[in-house]
């Protein structure tokens, strides 16, 4: 195995796409739900991006790439067509120390960006090593259809339930335990059937407070 797999911090930190047609769309505005400060440069942007552009703090630079482009970035992602110039950037970020992924050229590439499943909280990151980006899409579609919203609610509730008996108490072999009891005690199952309920009432029998779970459940990600 080649690729160190790592999910990457990139809240708040300056990103840069170059490339503003589909696959620069793409990688844009998913730097971008991640919480990134995302620059996008390219003499042309499609309509989805400028579009979105005017709807969220994501920045266009109508223009030709130039290595100064790259100097403050944390990451850089290159989407262009031409493979002379990918590499340029490549060659530059490298000078710089800054990460670089060419899209179509993973193995010029400082890291991969995998085929997500992503529900709420959880993500399943999924690569080929470059092999077969076909696959990827196959397995990504594959476990979309077996993992479905009920875990982006599980997970909320976990991680709520999680920070009130931190701020009541802090006894990690306790809370192991009566997260482990959930989970045997089938509570996704209850939340994707919505026996609220039921699931009310396995919170008081593993907890011995009356947590509800309306109080548990809520999004707390605004991006779209």
């Amino acid at each position: 195995m080649r690729y160190y797999p790592v999910f990457l911090d990139v809240m708040g930190k300056h990103c840069l796409v170059i490339g503003g047609g589909k696959v620069g769309t793409r990688k844009a505005k998913m730097l971008f739900r991640c919480g990134a400060i995302v620059t996008a440069v390219s003499p042309v942007f499609s309509e989805t991006l400028t579009t979105f552009a005017e709807q969220h703090p994501l920045i266009l630079k109508k223009k030709e790439y130039d290595r100064s482009d790259i100097e403050a970035a944390f990451i850089v992602v290159a989407t262009t067509d031409d493979k002379a110039l990918n590499l340029r950037i490549k060659n530059d970020a490298e000078t710089l120390n800054i990460l670089c992924n060419i899209s179509d050229q993973p193995e010029e590439s400082d890291f991969l960006v995998p085929s997500v499943v992503s529900r709420g909280d959880l993500s399943i990151a999924i690569s080929t090593n470059g092999k077969s980006p076909a696959l990827a899409k196959k397995l990504r579609q594959d476990l979309e259809k077996e993992f479905g919203s009920e875990y982006a609610e599980f997970l909320s509730l976990m991680g709520n339930l999680r920070e009130k008996l931190l701020h009541e108490s802090h006894d990690p072999d306790t809370h192991r335990t009566i997260f482990e009891d959930l989970i045997q005690k089938g509570l996704l199952d209850l939340i994707r059937k919505g026996n609220t309920a039921k699931v009310d009432s396995l919170l008081y029998e593993a907890t011995g407070k009356a947590y509800r779970m309306s109080d548990l459940i809520f999004d707390s990600q605004s991006k779209s």
